[in-house]
């Protein structure tokens, strides 16, 4: 039997690896992290590497040494945004978050069995926290956005990512236990927003809201970050509200025909 499409199919599947890693942070990331964050051998992920750059996929940043992403990701991306209207739909809502809250705002995706961040509109806060940016990803369940779209999942779903909660977290899951998890979930299904009180950064808290497709499943969740003392209890639930009308309003925006998100 003929292996090279099983082959080819790999190769890709570890091209796009290296790639997401990559585009985690805007500084990139070097060797040593693509290698252990791939689980390829180095030699491997400096062949693909090498030439992911010859492409103009990836870029290696000579000061820093790390690998960033290159221009031709910038034009496919720029090509690929007209297909999804991000900012008509989504941006509106960051920007009256952040001017009512003061908080920086933020729109996530879910992707599989994470949740990355598309969009963000900082607030007037001047002490901010930094632990979201637009391209972080994080497993589903963690964070703020992660929590308010894993509680509306079928909880069939939810079991199957809860059974093997401490791979699928991995270093999130010492702070993120499976109780706490848990315990989250529950709340967020109860009150309609999720709150995250620093544990992916102490001191960093968010706060988050579902966004529903057509057919009710969440999708993508809008969320807000900023230091702890602005997301004390007594403050949670005006946060909570305004997240959840704009989610609301997004929700319904999709339901418009012609209107689809990634």
């Amino acid at each position: 039997m003929n292996q090279n499409p099983v082959q080819g199919a790999q190769v890709v599947s570890r091209i796009a690896g290296l790639l997401r890693i990559a585009g985690r942070k805007p500084e990139g990331s070097p060797l040593v992290e693509l290698v252990k964050e791939s689980a390829l051998t180095r030699p491997t992920v400096h062949r693909l590497l090498t030439s992911l750059a010859a492409e103009g996929l990836l870029d290696h940043d000579a000061r820093t040494g790390n690998w960033v992403l290159g221009p031709e990701i910038l034009l496919m991306g720029s090509v690929a945004s007209a297909r999804f209207p991000l900012e008509e739909i989504a941006r509106p809502s960051l920007r009256r978050l952040a001017e009512e809250t003061g908080e920086s705002a933020f729109f996530s995706i879910r992707r599989g069995a994470e949740t990355v961040c598309l969009l963000r509109e900082e607030g007037s806060f001047p002490v901010r926290s930094f632990v979201l940016h637009e391209g972080v990803r994080f497993p589903l369940g963690v964070a703020s956005a992660g929590t308010a779209i894993m509680a509306f999942l079928p909880e069939n779903e939810q079991e199957q990512v809860l059974a093997r909660w401490a791979d699928h977290a991995g270093p999130f899951a010492e702070a993120h236990t499976e109780e706490v998890v848990r315990a989250s979930l529950a709340r967020t299904r109860e009150t309609g927003y999720s709150v995250n009180p620093g544990l992916v950064l102490e001191g960093s808290w968010g706060m988050g809201a579902a966004v529903f497709d057509q057919s009710g499943r969440p999708g993508w969740a809008l969320s807000l970050t900023g230091i702890e003392p602005r997301f004390r209890e007594g403050r949670q639930e005006f946060l909570g509200r305004l997240l959840m009308e704009e989610a609301h309003r997004i929700t319904g925006r999709l339901g418009t025909p012609g209107k689809e998100l990634l």
